[in-house]
């Protein structure tokens, strides 16, 4: 592995108050007159880590990183089922990004932040351009209705003994749509059946990611339970309604970035975000770059850790 930062805990953190009962955690970290930049988590509904905290030069990055609404420390949590997921859309978090950048005073950010995150970066950063200065995606994706359907159905031509086991979990009639069956399934009133379907939908998404090169088995089921609720509930949530986004709009607006640097950072390997995603999106925004790790799958490598920090060091001039 290569040699991050040494870990640094927050010097300010709060709850922010976004509207609709929300409240979502953010926190600071680094040179209060450094750079400013901002992690957007993956998921939907991971939370934010505090190892990504590392990947930034302390003394010339000023780091916020928040929990996205519903996850983390973020409230009301989805976990609970009287949380009120109507409120919870990309417009939403769209929203927050900009309300937390302005409360805490910062004119232009970098964004990083990869898999879902990339997917929120790039519509944020597609309406409020001036706002942003460099970007650096991990893992790409646009979170397509068929970005969606290649993870949760197509990639299940590698995997058919653990995809039909996902599958099987819901009623026949209803295995058109797998992602809004499960979407169903974790909003029912039943405790018992929704955390079931928490746990076939985690072990599917286990499966994806240990087959590949470098993954790791219990990538997304070794959290707590309620962190494992939220986590189903939410993707769920966003994926069955195609991430709340125009189809294809993020590809189609993604001229709007010209100007602000780049850096796509994909591993060859990756079985749920094939290549294909970050390549079409480098070709049409004029200013990034696609990195290619071809050891790495979704979740990375040394060379891919190499990677992102060298992109994060890179800007670090301001």
């Amino acid at each position: 592995m290569i040699d991050m930062y040494p870990p640094i805990e927050p010097y300010d953190h709060g709850m922010l108050d976004v509207g609709d009962a929300n409240h979502i955690y953010w926190e600071v970290c680094g040179a209060p007159d450094g750079k400013p930049a901002v992690v957007v988590h993956g998921g939907p509904g991971s939370g934010c880590s505090t190892s990504v905290r590392r990947r930034f030069d302390p003394e010339r990055y000023r780091v916020v990183l928040f929990d996205q609404r519903g996850c983390g420390r973020s409230l009301p949590h989805a976990s609970d089922p009287a949380t009120d997921m109507g409120v919870n859309t990309t417009e939403h978090l769209i929203a927050d990004m900009e309300l937390l950048r302005a409360h805490l005073g910062i004119d232009r950010w970098l964004l990083h932040g990869g898999s879902w995150g990339s997917t929120l970066i790039l519509a944020y950063a597609q309406r409020f351009p001036e706002r942003v200065t460099e970007i650096v995606i991990p893992a790409v994706t646009m979170s397509r209705r068929s970005d969606i359907d290649w993870l949760y159905r197509g990639v299940g031509m590698f995997l058919p003994e653990a995809w039909e086991r996902f599958r099987d979990h819901v009623p026949p009639a209803e295995r058109d749509d797998l992602v809004g069956a499960y979407g169903r399934l974790v909003e029912d009133p039943d405790p018992a059946v929704r955390e079931a379907a928490t746990h076939e939908w985690v072990a599917w998404e286990d499966a994806v990611i240990s087959h590949e090169a470098t993954g790791q088995p219990g990538s997304y089921s070794n959290r707590p339970d309620a962190a494992l609720l939220a986590f189903v509930r939410i993707c769920a949530h966003y994926f069955s309604h195609g991430a709340f986004l125009e189809e294809g709009v993020l590809l189609r607006e993604a001229p709007r970035l010209a100007g602000i640097p780049g850096v796509l950072i994909h591993g060859r390997l990756d079985l749920g975000g094939p290549l294909h995603v970050p390549w079409e999106l480098a070709k049409v925004w004029p200013d990034a770059e696609l990195v290619v790790i071809e050891d790495a799958g979704h979740t990375g490598s040394a060379q891919f850790s190499r990677a992102i920090q060298d992109a994060l060091d890179r800007f670090a001039v301001t």
